[in-house]
């Protein structure tokens, strides 16, 4: 006799209790602005695969990337702790 295991996988492969917690959620909503920005610069990337890239698309590139980095700035400037561990001055 053959046991089928993998139907038990497939039932509780999306139970309830995969969902993504309270804290999961708020961590990505803290992050949506270094998610967007990182869309941009791959979009801009995917933009010049097919062709040589021209000024416009390099000036695009390069906003993206500040942007792209701003936004992790800003996130690591929200969530970073006040005063660092270890005591440097």
């Amino acid at each position: 006799m053959d046991h089928i295991v993998t139907v038990q996988d497939a039932v509780t492969a999306f139970a309830d209790f995969m969902e993504p917690t309270d804290a999961e959620l708020d961590a990505i909503e803290r992050e949506m602005p270094v998610i967007l920005a990182d869309v941009d610069l791959l979009d801009a990337y995917i933009v010049t695969l097919d062709r040589t890239p021209t000024e416009l698309d390099a000036r695009r590139i390069r906003r993206a990337r500040r942007r792209a980095l701003a936004a992790r700035v800003a996130l690591l400037n929200r969530t970073a702790p006040t005063s660092l561990p270890g005591g440097a001055a």
